[in-house]
């Protein structure tokens, strides 16, 4: 009867969500209820933001420290019913291994020259220097793009990602004529925090135009329909010329059969008279 898979998430440190799924010999009315506690509460609180989607329960807390806290207290979890047939649930959390970064918002894209630079917001809730970013990228004329992947001062063939330590980062020597699109997403740094979740992926943006394959296919019809008409207006012009400068010789049989058919008639029309 008791709740099982209880697993929590402390979202870019302002709200914890927990999940779980209903024992197997639950009933389907019970109501579970989720209470939390650490050190520095006066008394443990219930959650009360509840929902269930697809059979599992889930209930959001708000969650929050100073950013100068340089340690969190362990977070503890009670998941029970008010009826004494279910079996309660307590589990301890260690807030640091939960968290999970907000996507990184209002990314931006500039060009120059050959290089591009992008940047984007970074998160007010967590202290300076305790996130790093991915930045994922790839030529959008190209169906297997090359992958780089900066790891502060190491360079490896793995991915396209460019992994940075600010807000910004730049791309040089890009194809001017190509299309290039970008999304980043954050990670807390392991000095700070020893959760590995990494944030949601940005909204993709784009920069540069891209050589679309309606120019190709565009081109590949033109150039044989101006070959063809080009071709025959040739021919026509090369066959008026031919008349021009060698005109056809009339048919002798034609100017021998015109004669006779004259005198035939004026024969005819001398014994009428």
């Amino acid at each position: 009867t008791a709740a099982v898979d209880l697993s929590c998430v402390w979202h870019n440190l302002e709200y914890m969500v927990c999940t779980w799924r209903p024992g197997e010999n639950a009933s389907s009315d019970t109501n579970y209820t989720l209470f939390y506690w650490f050190d520095g509460l006066k008394n443990c609180k219930k959650c009360s933001n509840y929902s269930v989607h697809q059979g599992i329960f889930g209930c959001i807390f708000n969650l929050s420290f100073p950013k100068v806290s340089n340690t969190y207290p362990a977070i503890s979890i009670l998941v029970r019913d008010d009826s004494e047939e279910v079996r309660p649930v307590c589990a301890s959390k260690n807030p640091t291994t939960l968290v999970k970064p907000a996507t990184p918002r209002r990314v931006t894209l500039s060009k120059i020259n050959d290089e591009i630079y992008v940047e984007w917001s970074e998160s007010d809730t967590f202290p300076e220097n305790c996130l790093f970013y991915e930045v994922e990228y790839h030529n959008g004329d190209l169906d297997i793009a090359q992958i780089i992947k900066v790891i502060f001062h190491y360079l490896r063939l793995t991915g396209v990602f460019s992994y940075v330590e600010r807000n910004y980062t730049s791309i040089p020597s890009v194809d001017p004529n190509s299309k290039y699109i970008f999304k980043v997403r954050a990670k807390p740094k392991p000095e700070c925090y020893s959760s590995k979740l990494y944030s949601d992926w940005s909204e993709e943006k784009s920069i540069g135009e891209k050589t679309g394959s309606t120019f190709y296919f565009v081109l590949i019809i033109t150039i044989p329909l101006i070959v063809a008409v080009s071709t025959i207006i040739l021919l026509v012009y090369l066959k008026r010329l031919k008349i021009l400068i060698l005109p056809p010789i009339p048919d002798p049989r034609e100017i021998l059969k015109r004669m006779f058919g004259e005198q035939n008639e004026d024969s005819q029309v001398s014994k009428k008279l």
